[in-house]
């Protein structure tokens, strides 16, 4: 087969699977990757020993000579972001109170993805409590973007992009509060969905981005297919019993979706901050591509899209920082990283929302998933940028917050699944440029085949080289 460590997921399980590729083999490839890239990434930052690691993928192997196949991910390894526990290993999110913290047992969907037969290499970086645009923390310091390592690969699951772009990892996790997944995926230039929110098991990150975040944050699957991050979407997804967010929907067949049915929008300009001109021309090229296969294509924006950033920091400033404070302070954290300070000074700015102002802000985000809700009657898929821009320069992503990212924010608070693919090579600064493609809630199958049929058409996405 191909370079092993840019091999996809699928790939790698298909050739595991007919024993063309031992996992060993697997395994070992993307380990000597990791100590080839990371040094200058500094993306993976905890690491399962190496025999341990190679153990495990020795077993898979005997399992298969057995005929034994634990799932679709049979002796595929993989990463996971530092929010997410796993038992046995130190599990920090990111914040100098957990440093030490070693979990006792496994987040959900992480106990799913090692019951599907996947090994963990390791650990990616985040920024504290995964609250911030760019991947820094002062436990492990700050990932860069293999593509230019002067620029952050986004956060908050910036290690997982940045490790998976670099060919250390086919396939990982991350979570989505305003963009984490997203936002790190355009950076870099790899695929990265944000499930419908209630599609996949918050239990075991942290924080727990409870009360007010519970209904905006998402795990999903962070790769360098849509076939990959499909395949992890099957295996995370579905009720835990444990986390109440969650609702007991089905997950429709990408492969079953009919192209010429849909009905397509897309915007550039989302009445908050227009994408730069590169960003704006790829999406109105994916649009263009579509048009010859979708039953219709329109420049058309959602009523009330406009609320996005205004609404983002009413909700996540509403307590004037106070929350994120109570988390760190619980983990024992005394000294915040600069991300976070500027986060919670910007969360300072006003006093307090009182018990009537959040009142306010609830009815408003009620009418505000209304209006978009209303919008996708006549529509079944957005196209729109992930983002205003390329990957910045490290400590300038929030020179332009909330705006710049305003376009992943909108569909955080509607709820609805979005991906974003990487489409073209910004030929001003070198950097990737994404696509976000979204979809009507509980529709991640309609995504999903947009997603597909434009990465097709796309052809392969080069490699960073580092």
């Amino acid at each position: 087969m191909k370079d092993i460590v840019y091999s996809t997921a699928s790939e790698l399980a298909r050739a595991i699977q007919a024993k063309e590729l031992s996992s060993e083999d697997a395994v070992d490839a993307h380990l000597k990757r990791i100590a080839e890239v990371n040094p200058k990434l500094n993306a993976v930052v905890w690491q399962e020993d190496g025999y341990l690691t190679r153990q495990a993928a020795r077993a898979a192997d005997t399992e298969l000579m057995h005929g034994q196949v634990r799932g679709p991910l049979h002796g595929v390894p993989i990463t996971i972001k530092d929010a997410f526990e796993a038992k046995g290993q130190v599990s920090t999110g990111g914040t100098k109170g957990r440093a030490k913290f070693v979990a006792t047992k496994d987040a959900t969907i992480v106990a799913r993805l090692k019951a599907a037969g996947a090994i963990i290499l390791g650990r990616t970086n985040t920024p504290e409590g995964s609250f911030s645009v760019e991947c820094a923390n002062l436990v492990y310091g700050q990932t860069n973007n293999p593509w230019d390592v002067n620029r952050t690969p986004g956060g908050s699951s910036g290690g997982e992009a940045s490790i998976i772009a670099a060919g250390g990892s086919p396939l990982g996790i991350g979570s989505d509060a305003g963009g984490s997944i997203r936002w790190p995926a355009h950076c870099t230039g790899i695929v990265g969905m944000k499930p419908t929110t209630g599609r996949v098991p918050r239990t075991g990150h942290w924080p727990a981005f409870g009360g007010l975040f519970a209904h905006i944050t998402q795990p999903g699957p962070m790769a360098r297919s849509v076939e990959d991050v499909a395949l992890c979407l099957n295996i995370i997804s579905g009720m835990d019993w444990v986390d109440p967010t969650t609702v007991p929907m089905p997950l429709r067949d990408y492969k079953q979706v009919k192209l010429k049915s849909l009905r397509v929008a897309f915007h550039t300009d989302n009445g908050i901050m227009a994408a730069d001109p590169e960003v704006a021309d790829v999406v109105r090229d994916a649009a263009k591509r579509l048009e010859e296969v979708a039953k219709s294509v329109e420049e058309a924006r959602p009523t009330g899209i406009e609320m996005a950033t205004q609404l983002h920091m009413a909700l996540t400033g509403a307590d004037g920082g106070a929350g994120i404070e109570a988390v760190l302070r619980e983990a024992g954290t005394t000294q915040f990283a600069p991300g976070l300070g500027k986060r919670l000074e910007l969360a300072k700015k006003g006093p307090p929302a009182t018990s009537a102002q959040l009142l306010q802000t609830m009815v408003k985000w009620e009418d505000y998933r209304s209006k978009l809700l209303s919008f996708m009657d006549k529509h079944d898929v957005i196209l729109c940028p992930p983002n205003v821009h390329v990957a910045s320069l490290h400590n300038h992503g929030s020179d332009r917050f909330p705006g710049a990212y305003s376009y992943t924010h909108a569909f955080n608070h509607s709820g609805w699944p979005g991906i974003v693919i990487p489409a073209r090579i910004s030929s001003k600064e070198g950097m990737p440029i994404g696509v976000q493609v979204v979809a009507r809630p509980w529709r991640e199958d309609l995504a999903l085949a947009v997603a597909a049929y434009l990465e097709q058409a796309y052809g392969p996405f080069p490699h960073p080289k580092l």
